[in-house]
């Protein structure tokens, strides 16, 4: 990864956000400087994709901006002018000009408001230095593209320093604040093109509408504020000020320890009165696997256990039949249950987040208590009575799942009606959530302390395989009594690390990881399949339906790299020694590409080398776990074998 694609994300709280590259060149539809959740944190529109920005010297003017056009032309030329880019702590450019002079150029979101603040600035400030900008707007839905028409409303209301543009009647009026004189040009900007989305196989090309030009004197910083009409900024609010308060108010930044902590703090946002972790950055919003799994590293490592409480409690009165949906519903939505792990996953937040209330002596009010044990009781309940799908509890003590047609697992991927990874009957992650649960559980039952015990007796029984010395993915597959799938996944390292309760005997435990390590671990996270085995898939590559069918037959998924370092230091006798080593071999190059991108990591990376990022460029799970075994290998112990 070069630094021109590197990108760069800067959030408001509420699940609007700003992004872009290091180049400045908009290589995705999500790609933007003012993108606003209307109802947080979904209703998301794009509202200002981009800048135009030239600098007029007195030796000649000078592009610092650059788009790409179709058919791949880049103009202006603005990008070969950046001397640097630093994420930190919040993005920021220096250009160099030829004649000498050197623009800083700095954007930043305010928390809690969507508000964004650009401010440009000569490191040697000198006369006849003039800044001109074009905003490109657009007023569409996030995932859409915006082409030219004539509904396009390209009037501004101009106010001292304070322009409003009103582009579609029903999307939020655009309001910029800036120290420049406005000029109404109205133009179109035809056929961007997005890198990215073409090579997702999506629509790739764009037209945005530019109502007209701001200039500054750059004999003082040039400072500009785009925000919605529905934010409240006083009408006589100067400029420069509002930037230099937004800045102040952002050095909360500073106070997080390290990058990964500091991306952490991007995933946690607001949800009507409460709290809620967004899966990713681009274009997810809250879903529940991703919440309960991700919240372990960005709530309780970080110590962040109001959030965590907020967050579970929200969810807790959304189980139904036992199962939690896979997606948090809005007003007016109907809720999904289409997953088995969802609710696993929440009934482990719920035990380690009791755990990390307890050990820091958080007062826990009695209701609170009482409603998170109730929904833990009705998805342990629910799921053993059997619930949707066929989730139930076997006679064995484990817990079978699944109908055709349906995906479950997170491997979740679906081609039409083809479940790429059906995994139906008895997968052994579901077994390890299934047996931590009901070891959750069983602090407030007996009964629940005899189903885990049979349960560990059935898995070690039944889910061994001599032959590879490991583990079989599925048992009972299909639902067929004695069969099992032995392909080789990272769904096994579940029974060994990433939980509280570890599965197997220490010797079993030792060949599982060291297979593990041999066949499926990269810099970048473990194989969801290893090479060589029938239908891997090296490279996350082709339209949608290509890589949905790719998603988990051989793709990386840094969330993985958690389980599998707590694992590899479970099996070891825990010392400086051995955590040392696991941060060089198994965390060091992830870090590093942490550090690169304003601590943020990928959703997953291709199977072959290098390891390409992929997916969605900011993910959740990714930087919790990363971030929650990163702590793990810096503490004093290791986790409880």
């Amino acid at each position: 990864m070069t630094v021109t694609n590197v990108e760069w994300l800067e959030v408001d709280g509420l699940g609007g956000f700003a992004s872009g590259t290091a180049s400045g060149m908009r290589t995705r539809r999500y790609h933007a400087l003012l993108l606003v959740a209307t109802t947080p944190p979904t209703g998301r529109v794009v509202l200002v994709n981009g800048l135009e920005a030239r600098v007029d010297t007195p030796a000649g003017r000078y592009a610092i901006s650059s788009q790409r056009y179709a058919p791949d032309v880049v103009h202006p030329d603005g990008a070969h002018r950046i001397e640097s880019f630093t994420n930190d702590p919040w993005p920021r450019w220096v250009y160099r000009l030829e004649d000498g002079t050197i623009v800083e150029q700095e954007i930043l979101v305010q928390h809690d408001s969507p508000i964004t603040a650009i401010r440009w600035r000569l490191r040697d400030p000198k006369p006849g230095v003039t800044l001109s900008i074009r905003p490109l707007l657009s007023g569409r839905d996030y995932h859409s593209t915006h082409h030219e028409n004539p509904g396009f409303a390209f009037g501004a209301d101009v106010a001292g320093q304070r322009v409003t543009w009103r582009p579609y009647p029903g999307i939020p009026d655009i309001v910029a604040i800036s120290n420049g004189t406005y000029a109404h040009e109205p133009d179109w900007f035809r056929n961007f093109q997005y890198d990215e989305e073409r090579l997702r196989g999506l629509d790739s090309q764009e037209d945005l509408a530019s109502p007209g030009t701001i200039a500054f004197d750059m004999s003082r910083p040039a400072a500009l504020v785009l925000t919605t009409g529905s934010t409240h900024v006083d009408a006589g609010t100067d400029a420069i000020a509002l930037v230099a308060s937004i800045c102040e108010s952002e050095t909360r930044r500073r106070a997080f320890p390290t990058p990964l902590h500091r991306a952490a703090d991007a995933y946690i946002v607001r949800r009507r009165s409460g709290k809620t972790i967004v899966a990713g950055y681009p274009w997810f919003t809250d879903w529940g696997r991703d919440t309960f799994l991700a919240m372990r590293g960005l709530c309780l490592a970080t110590g962040r256990l109001a959030e965590a409480r907020d967050i579970l409690l929200a969810w807790a009165g959304a189980v139904s039949e036992g199962m939690l949906p896979n997606r948090f519903p809005d007003v007016g939505d109907s809720a999904e249950f289409n997953s088995v792990d969802a609710s696993l996953w929440y009934v482990i937040a719920v035990g380690e987040f009791l755990d990390a209330a307890s050990s820091r002596a958080m007062q826990l009010p009695p209701a609170d208590a009482t409603a998170l044990q109730a929904a833990v009781a009705a998805i342990l309940d629910g799921y053993a009575r059997g619930t949707r799908f066929r989730i139930h509890l076997d006679r064995d003590g484990l817990l079978a799942c699944g109908e055709p047609g349906v995906q479950l697992t997170w491997m979740d991927a679906k081609v039409g009606d083809w479940v790429v990874t059906p995994r139906v009957g008895k997968p052994v992650e579901i077994q390890a959530l299934w047996l931590n649960a009901l070891a959750i559980g069983g602090r407030w039952s007996n009964a629940r302390r005899d189903l885990l015990d049979a349960g560990m007796r059935a898995f070690r029984a039944r889910f061994w395989n001599e032959a590879d010395g490991c583990l079989y993915d599925v048992v009972d597959v299909d639902h067929a009594a004695g069969t099992a799938d032995p392909a080789i996944r990272p769904n096994q390292i579940l029974a060994i690390g990433g939980l509280p309760l570890m599965l197997l005997d220490r010797n079993r435990a030792r060949r599982v990881v060291d297979l593990v390590e041999s066949r499926l671990v990269t810099p970048m996270g473990l194989r969801s399949l290893a090479p060589g085995s029938p239908g891997y898939a090296g490279r996350y590559e082709g339209n949608g339906a290509e890589r949905d069918a790719r998603y988990h037959q051989g793709t990386v998924w840094p969330w993985l790299l958690g389980p599998f370092v707590e694992a590899w230091l479970r099996v070891r006798r825990p010392s400086a020694r051995a955590r040392a080593e696991a941060r060089e071999r198994f965390l060091a190059p992830i870090l590093a590409l942490a550090e690169q991108c304003g601590g943020h990591l990928p959703e997953i990376a291709d199977g072959d080398p290098p390891h390409t990022p992929r997916g969605c460029p900011q993910q959740a799970w990714s930087v919790g776990e990363v971030l929650r075994v990163a702590q793990l290998v810096d503490a004093s112990t290791t986790s409880p074998v």
